[in-house]
């Protein structure tokens, strides 16, 4: 298969995704100065923008692309921006990407208050245009991704996670908010319910095959994804899919092993061990086909819908989320 990539996918979004970041700069001004210059940093850091395309995309699927899709996408940014900064916080992470963190330069108040000023910002674009139908979307969205953490983080100290529970953590934890760019751009558009759900759908099913792929990546990407060094997750202790599979695959012995060393390697950590122990024990095999399931049922996620160019940018984004390599 021929991956396109991701701005090859976009490029019928061009126009529209260039009135998105004028927008989206003029909804970030505030008569602070340090906010102003904190914003502009942030604004330096050019992400991949997907959740906005994904606003963009559902509105344009579903029917015309307006004045709500856009307060919608900038909605989604808004949050997406503030949790990551919350997250750099954390995280104690010195740089986002490839820039210095805002806690490294403006240190660990400034950075939480700041997002808290990007969350504010969102909930107040949509209470003055009384966009409720997404705050209530939204405000589920937060709660979700919150118990999502919080979960994810319980089951690090105790290294118990199951399959289960993680498809629960990477469900609230990733796809929430995928699946709420997708609801928002239908609803911006139109009331058809069937509609909103398909997309909803099609948005919850395109995260956890995103969150999966990013799981497998940290057992064998090559290159440094997102600035994170293979194994990342192992030297953090987070069972994720590919090593939850392999351990139930492996006898009881070898399972207790790998576990135990994960518990108490410390720096001493051997993380090409642990690595060879997910590929021969199947674990990215079986995530592999996981990934490609989830990504299957986005893709029938829009069969309620006739063939189209933005159709076609969609499932084409399906298969970059399962396919790529970074």
């Amino acid at each position: 298969m021929n991956l396109k990539s991701l701005s090859d996918i976009t490029r019928t979004l061009d126009l529209e995704l260039s009135k998105f970041n004028d927008v989206y700069k003029q909804s970030l001004k505030s008569k602070v100065a340090l906010v102003d210059l904190i914003t502009r940093y942030i604004l330096k850091q050019k992400g991949k923008k997907i959740r906005p395309v994904l606003v963009l995309l559902s509105s344009k699927i579903t029917n015309e692309i307006n004045d709500r899709t856009y307060r919608g996408a900038i909605l989604v940014e808004l949050l997406h921006t503030a949790t990551l900064v919350h997250d750099d916080v954390v995280d104690n992470a010195e740089t986002r990407r490839g820039f210095p963190s805002i806690n490294a330069v403006w240190k660990n108040k400034i950075a939480v208050l700041m997002g808290d000023y990007l969350l504010a910002r969102g909930l107040m674009l949509a209470v003055e245009s009384d966009d409720y139908d997404f705050l209530k979307v939204i405000t589920n969205t937060v709660k979700r991704m919150s118990e999502g953490e919080l979960l994810q983080i319980s089951k690090t100290r105790r290294l118990n996670n199951d399959e289960e529970t993680y498809f629960r953590i990477i469900s609230d934890k990733t796809a929430s908010l995928i699946s709420t760019c997708c609801e928002i751009g239908a609803r911006a558009v139109t009331n058809d319910l069937e509609k909103i759900k398909a997309m909803k759908d099609f948005g919850e099913n395109l995260g956890i095959a995103f969150q999966i792929r990013d799981d497998i990546l940290d057992y064998i990407g090559t290159k440094k994804i997102f600035g994170k060094p293979l194994g990342g997750d192992i030297k953090e202790k987070k069972l994720t899919l590919p090593l939850i599979h392999a351990l139930k695959n492996a006898n009881s012995t070898e399972s207790k092993k790998i576990i135990s060393s994960i518990k108490n390697g410390g720096k001493k950590l051997d993380i090409t061990n642990v690595i060879d122990f997910v590929k021969h024990n199947n674990g990215i095999s079986y995530s592999e086909e996981k990934a490609k399931e989830y990504a299957q049922k986005a893709i029938d996620s829009l069969s309620i819908y006739k063939d189209s160019a933005t159709k076609d940018s969609l499932i084409q984004l399906v298969n970059f989320v399962v396919e790529r390599e970074k």
